[in-house]
C-alpha cells in the first residue's frame, strides 16, 4: 500500500488495520508529504512492518524492484493530485512511484484532492490515461472536502475500499477452485522425557507461505503446522497442529483420501526415541545412550496409495550429490515433483525469510530458481504444480 500527501492519510491506518483483519500481509510505502498527515508508527504498528519512504536510508537499500514483484496489488490511498500526474508520465522521484513502475500486479487508485482540483480538465485527463495503462481507479465520494466545500474528491472511505478489493479478487480466475490441498509444515519434536526433545530448527515459514498461495488460488487448504510460534490468519486454511512425527502421519493420512494436492514441506524428524521416560532424567557421572527408532515416512506412505487424480510433492534438503539424491527420491516415493533446498545456498535455510530451491519434476524436468523470499517461492511451486495438473488434464 503507498500513501501520499493528502489530509485523507488519515484514513489509512484504519484501513491497514482492516486489510490485516481480512488476511492480508501489508507493507507501506510513504511520501515525504504524507508522514505531514499520518504517522509512520501507526502505520508500522497496524501493518506490523516497517514503513518505507526512501530507496536508501544510507545503510539499507529499499530494492523498489523487489516490492513491486512481492505484492500481489498495489494500491494507492489516497492519491494526490500531484502523484496522479507522476504516474502517468512515468516520474520517479520517490520511492513509491519507483514501486510503482516495477509492480507487474493490479494496481488501484484512489484519488483524493479538492473539488475544483478533481474537476479541472488536467486530472479528468490524468484520470482516463492512469486507466488506460490498466490501472483501477477506486471511486471518489462525495462530502465535506477539506476546504469547507461540500462535493466529489473525497477518497472512498475504508470499509468500501476493502469491499472494491474483495469484489475485484473474488472475480479474479481461481486455477485451484475446488481442489483440497494438504500442506505439512515446520517441525516435530520427539519426546525424550517431560522435558527434552530430539528436533531440528525448522520455522514452518516455508510451508506457511506455500499453504497461503494455494489458498490465494482458490484450494482449500488442511495445514498440519508442526510446533512453532508462526501461524496463518488467511481463509481457506485450516491450521491441524501436532507435535511428532507420528502425530504428523496421522494427520496427514486422515485427509490424503479427499486431498488433490499434497505438498510435504515439514522437517519430519528420521528417527525417535524407543522409549519415552515419564520422568525427567537425571544427569549423571555416566554417559548417556539414547536407542532410537525409525519415524513413519509419510512421503513415501502417501506415495504408495496415491491415486492418478492426485498431486504429491516432496521436499528434500541435502548436504552432498544434491541432485542426484533429489532424483533418487523422486522415484523412489511415487513423487509428482521434488523441491530440492541446500545449505550450501547463502540466504537458504531454517528460520531465514528467503530461499534457493530447484524444483525436479516426474517428467524429467528440471528449473533452478534464483534467491528470492520465501512467499516468491511457494509461488513458483504452486505454479509449477498447476503446470504438472494442467499436462495431466486433472486441474
Amino acid at each position: 500500500m503507498a500513501v501520499t500527501g493528502s489530509i485523507a492519510a488519515y484514513k489509512t491506518p484504519q484501513f491497514v488495520r482492516l486489510l490485516v483483519k481480512a488476511g492480508a500481509e501489508v507493507k507501506v510505502v510513504i511520501t515525504d508529504a504524507a508522514a505531514a498527515f499520518v504517522s509512520p508508527l501507526a502505520l508500522a504498528t497496524v501493518s506490523k512492518h516497517p514503513v518505507l519512504s526512501s530507496v536508501s536510508d544510507g545503510a539499507t537499500w529499499n530494492n523498489h524492484v523487489e516490492l513491486g514483484l512481492w505484492a500481489d496489488a498495489l494500491l494507492i490511498a489516497p492519491c494526490s493530485a500531484n502523484t496522479l500526474g507522476k504516474l502517468v508520465n512515468g516520474l520517479c522521484d520517490n520511492l513509491l512511484c519507483a514501486v510503482y513502475l516495477s509492480a507487474r500486479c493490479p494496481v488501484f487508485v484512489a484519488p483524493a484532492m479538492d473539488e475544483d482540483m478533481w474537476k479541472h480538465p488536467s486530472t479528468r485527463l490524468n484520470i482516463d490515461k492512469v486507466k488506460s495503462y490498466g490501472n483501477r481507479i477506486i471511486p471518489v465520494g462525495h462530502g465535506e472536502l477539506a476546504s469547507g466545500l461540500v462535493g466529489e474528491g473525497r477518497m472512498a472511505e475504508p470499509e468500501d475500499m476493502l469491499k472494491y478489493l474483495e469484489e475485484y479478487f473474488a472475480d479474479a480466475p481461481l486455477p485451484l477452485k475446488g481442489l483440497n490441498a494438504l500442506v505439512t509444515a515446520g517441525p516435530t519434536y520427539e519426546k525424550i522425557d517431560p522435558v527434552r526433545f530430539i528436533g531440528n530448527y525448522s520455522t514452518g515459514k516455508m510451508g506457511i507461505a506455500i499453504a497461503e498461495s494455494l489458498a490465494a488460488r482458490g484450494a482449500m487448504v488442511n495445514l498440519v503446522l508442526g510446533p512453532t510460534h508462526l501461524g496463518t490468519t488467511q481463509q481457506n486454511i485450516k491450521v491441524i497442529k501436532v507435535e511428532s512425527a507420528h502425530e504428523m502421519y496421522e494427520a496427514s493420512l486422515r485427509v490424503f483420501g479427499e486431498t488433490h494436492i499434497a505438498i510435504l514441506s515439514a522437517a519430519v524428524a528420521d528417527y525417535r526415541p524407543s522409549k519415552q521416560e515419564t520422568n525427567k532424567i537425571k544427569k549423571k557421572e555416566t554417559d548417556l545412550s539414547l536407542d532410537l527408532t525409525k519415524t513413519e515416512d509419510i512421503l513415501a506412505s502417501l506415495g504408495k496409495i496415491k491415486a492418478p487424480w492426485q498431486t504429491l510433492v516432496g521436499f528434500a534438503l541435502e548436504t552432498t550429490n544434491e541432485l542426484e539424491h533429489a532424483q533418487e527420491k523422486l522415484v523412489r516415493k511415487n513423487a509428482d515433483m521434488i523441491v530440492l533446498n541446500s545449505l550450501k545456498d547463502e540466504g537458504a535455510g531454517f528460520g531465514l525469510d528467503t530461499n534457493k530451491v530447484s524444483l525436479l519434476t516426474s517428467n524429467g524436468g528440471f528449473k533452478e530458481l534464483p534467491l528470492q523470499p520465501k512467499k516468491d517461492v511457494a509461488n513458483a511451486i504452486v505454479s509449477q504444480i498447476i503446470e504438472i495438473r494442467y499436462a495431466k488434464e486433472i486441474i
